[in-house]
Order: structure tokens, then C-alpha cells, then sequence
């Protein structure tokens, strides 16, 4: 699968539950090849291999990613902490399966760059901040989809 990264989480470390007193460690990323496709991948590991793979790519590169486990998605649990995909599926990161190599996306395909900015919500479901501002009061408690700009990052 070749595809460019729209989404990244930071690595986290949970207790295994096969191994008392170890952790295993996990990310996850969103990869795009289409307009319409996008799918997230869950890589997890080692702290050495998933600390190495976190930052052997970031978001914005391109990746191709050889033999990943494919798995039916636990939507209610997943798309929680990830990005709701349209496919009923996710791609599993084994370490010693899997392979992830990034290339540029001006070499491997630079179509795929314009991929980066294009939102993964139906245009339909969005609310502005404008919206927000105005209809605060109707809209507390509910769960939004918003589409802003960052104007600046400061200290």
C-alpha cells in the first residue's frame, strides 16, 4: 500500500497483559492514496521498534507499507482515538512482518501530496466557529465536527 501519512498519534505504552511487568507500545497513523480512500494503520511492538517507526516518518511523507495484517475495525472502540475511515477495515504493523519505507511524494507519485489537505469529513458536516459562537447555547453537549484554520502558533 502506498499512500501519503494525513495523521499520526504520538506513541503510548500499555501494561502486557502476557508478560507481567513489561509494556507493549503502540501508534497510530492515517494514510491516504485517493480522494475518497484513507485507512488507519496500527502499528504495535517493542518500545525500540514502535519509537524507531514514530519517527522514521511524520506527517505530510509519503509511505509504503509491505505486508500488514488486515483486520476488521472495532468501529465504537477505534474511531474514538482515530480518524472514522470509509472502509470497514485497518492495516496491523507486525514487527517482524511488516515493512514501512517513506520516499518523497514528489518521487513516489505527486498527486498524492494533494491528498494532504483535503478534509476526511463529508463537507456537509461541519460546523464554522462562527456557527459555534452564534448557536453556542443550542449546541452544548454535542459532539462537532469543525473546520478551521490555525492563524498562529505562539509560545
Amino acid at each position: 500500500v502506498i499512500g501519503v501519512v494525513i495523521g499520526k498519534t504520538d506513541v503510548r505504552s500499555f501494561p502486557d497483559r502476557k508478560n507481567i511487568g513489561t509494556e507493549r507500545y503502540t501508534f497510530n497513523f492515517t494514510i491516504r492514496d485517493s480522494p475518497t480512500y484513507f485507512i488507519n494503520v496500527q502499528s504495535w511492538g517493542r518500545e525500540e521498534y514502535i519509537r524507531s517507526l514514530s519517527e522514521s516518518f511524520r506527517v505530510g511523507d509519503c509511505v509504503t507499507i509491505e505486508n500488514p495484517l488486515i483486520q476488521s475495525k472495532e468501529a465504537e472502540r477505534e474511531e474514538k482515538f482515530n480518524p472514522v475511515t470509509p472502509s470497514g477495515y485497518k492495516l496491523l504493523l507486525s514487527e517482524n512482518h511488516s515493512v514501512v519505507k517513506t520516499s518523497s511524494c514528489y518521487d513516489t507519485d505527486t498527486r498524492l501530496l494533494s491528498l494532504l489537505h483535503l478534509p476526511v469529513k463529508d463537507p456537509q458536516d461541519y460546523y464554522s466557529l462562527g456557527d459555534i459562537v452564534a448557536n453556542g447555547q443550542s449546541l452544548h453537549g454535542r459532539v462537532l465536527n469543525v473546520l478551521a484554520a490555525v492563524m498562529a502558533v505562539s509560545e
